[in-house]
């Protein structure tokens, strides 16, 4: 029989024991590589909530998963529905650059069937340059929402567009001048300010044919250097790196064939990746690309999923289940689609559950374990996990601080 919400116990209180870490212990063989485990946090407003609070709560927990040893902080974007208030994550990913010092922060994702893909360059220029390197961009097709009328880009920007503004914006984050001709973006040649990939030291007469200005003989600057190599004072010279989210075939397909990572979805489990990885290095051979470069660019995919530490399994997946099927019912079923199309709805208790089952939740060491499985399994590496799946900020930092001091030194 279906538990209801009311057949659960009560959701644990804030007033939580300190958190101390443990010795370590040896390391597990799928462990020999690094391990990198981030928070994902989506600025979840869960039932009776402000819009502030939610935001509030992504900045503390920012702050913390910092302080917990956290990798990184993965942001996520949403307009018209309570279930993320975050309504342009590489905003926030700005803030929260300036409120930290070490922790990288992603976007998972922007989503590029509403952005114009030469703003969403621009501001990942910014961030990655002013940042010293600590910005990820990752990108994503979204899906059919009212968002497509609202900004004006219509449904064939998801249905057709995404790998147009997808290479427009790679040529915006790798050039230096650039200029578009498709359906759905045409201007001329313009430069590209600031640049995301550092350029060489120029001489006069490069700097002012990349300037688009005519070249004359002995054309000089002030102070002009003659190096020739690329500037890395700030670790800023290969550009912001960039993920796709990939839900489906034709976007794994994409993903592969521009040597971009993936970032998979919560709801995928180990086989799911497997076959998605699968798919991934089909295309990538498919498209004449190298084996070592592969071996790179898989250390680079992320694995989106959900955390929640306890000092019992029944105590963690309790807490999920009394918060999150609540949040998604209220927070997913606002959504409207842009033309009047069917949707089907997950029903939420059961796609709670789906979590629990397929991700870390439970003691330190049953969520260690769930991630050295999924290293073991697909050779995965990178995880962004859903840590304020309780609701509840106090609970939320808690389980950020318990997830850097009690499972994260059995990954290492």
């Amino acid at each position: 029989m279906t538990q209801t919400r009311a057949d659960l116990p009560p959701l644990a209180a804030p007033d939580l024991p300190p958190v101390t870490a443990p010795e370590r212990g040896g390391c597990h063989p799928a462990a020999q590589d690094t391990v990198r485990v981030g928070a994902f946090l989506l600025s979840a407003q869960f039932p009776g909530q402000t819009h502030a609070q939610a935001l509030d709560r992504t900045v503390a927990a920012t702050v913390a998963a910092e302080r917990a040893g956290l990798d990184a902080v993965w942001l996520a974007e949403h307009h018209f529905v309570p279930y993320g208030v975050c309504p342009n994550a590489a905003t926030l990913a700005a803030l929260l650059l300036g409120r930290t010092r070490r922790i990288q922060l992603g976007t998972a994702v922007s989503v590029l069937s509403t952005s114009h893909p030469v703003a969403l360059g621009e501001q990942a220029a910014l961030l990655h340059l002013t940042s010293g390197g600590r910005f990820t961009l990752g990108v994503g097709r979204g899906g059919p929402w009212i968002d497509l009328a609202v900004f004006g880009s219509g449904v064939a920007a998801y249905e057709e567009g995404f790998a147009e503004r997808l290479d427009l914006l790679l040529s915006w984050l790798r050039g230096s001048r650039v200029r578009a001709d498709g359906p759905q973006f045409s201007f001329p040649e313009v430069a590209v300010v600031p640049r995301a990939v550092e350029p060489a030291r120029l001489s006069g007469n490069e700097l002012a044919n990349w300037l688009g200005l005519t070249p004359g003989p002995a054309l000089r600057f002030p102070r002009q250097r003659t190096e020739t190599g690329p500037s890395t004072e700030t670790g800023t010279a290969g550009g912001p790196p960039v993920v796709v989210a990939c839900t489906s075939p034709g976007s794994v397909k994409l993903a592969a064939e521009r040597g971009l990572p993936m970032l998979l979805g919560m709801h995928s489990g180990d086989d799911d990746k497997l076959a998605m990885l699968t798919a991934y290095r089909t295309a990538w051979r498919a498209a004449g690309r190298g084996e070592e470069q592969l071996a790179r660019v898989e250390r680079e995919h992320v694995a989106a999923g959900v955390a929640q530490v306890a000092d019992r399994s029944p105590a963690a997946r309790a807490t999920l289940l009394q918060a999150m099927p609540g949040w998604f019912e209220y927070g997913l079923g606002a959504h409207r689609t842009v033309d009047g199309r069917e949707r089907r709805m997950r029903d939420p208790y059961a796609y709670t559950e789906l979590l629990c089952d397929l991700h870390a939740v439970g003691t330190p060491r049953q969520c260690a374990d769930r991630l050295l499985a999924t290293v073991e399994r697909t050779g995965i590496r990178r995880f962004a996990l859903l840590a304020e799946g309780s609701g509840d900020q106090e609970a939320t930092l808690h389980n950020i601080a318990r997830l850097g001091a009690e499972v994260l030194p059995q990954l290492s």
